[in-house]
């Protein structure tokens, strides 16, 4: 039986095509795993400060992220560790809700101002940003503690007042 140069050549690209095509089954399994993977791990819920005080028990250690009205009396922030608490109130998680009670600054100063409001304590571990006061917008991600505290890994602060104030000038100037 004589062999031809293309059965040849076609027999030695089969194990080379074999390797090839479980290679790259396998980089296509490890990239999905990768993916699957890491969405699963940074997905986080969120909730409004009442929202999550009505789960209760069961947002115990779940990663979430929250947003609410700092109580400027309740900045306390110790320089030495870097631990910083303050409590924040619930204000709307709707956009439209807080358009139709006049808009993000007057939302926070209600929220702040009303006794009844939901509070939430929160500990945060970082230096003291420039824009936390009273009445500012804090959202925060991290997960609620058994003991009722939210212990915040990321800290994001928003000033309403401090940028509506610019506006007007900016658009007076051009």
């Amino acid at each position: 039986m004589t062999t031809t140069p293309e059965a040849i050549t076609t027999a030695a690209m089969r194990p080379a095509r074999t390797r090839f095509l479980v290679g790259g089954g396998l980089l296509l399994a490890a990239i999905v795993y990768l993916i699957l993977t890491t969405a699963a791990g940074t997905s986080t819920y969120y909730y409004t400060i009442a929202e999550l005080r009505a789960r209760g028990g069961t947002a115990v250690g779940e990663p979430v992220r929250i947003s609410g009205a700092v109580l400027g009396d309740s900045i306390v922030y110790d320089a030495d560790t870097l631990e910083l608490r303050f409590t924040t109130v619930n204000i709307p998680g709707e956009q439209s809700e807080i358009d139709a009670r006049g808009g993000l600054a007057a939302v926070l100063h209600a929220a702040t101002t009303d006794p009844r409001a939901v509070q939430l304590p929160v500990v945060y571990h970082g230096p003291r940003p420039d824009l936390l006061r009273h009445e500012a917008q804090a959202i925060l991600t991290g997960q609620l503690g058994a003991d009722g505290v939210f212990h915040a890994d990321e800290l994001l602060l928003k000033c309403p007042t401090r940028y509506e104030q610019q506006l007007p000038q900016q658009s007076a100037s051009r």
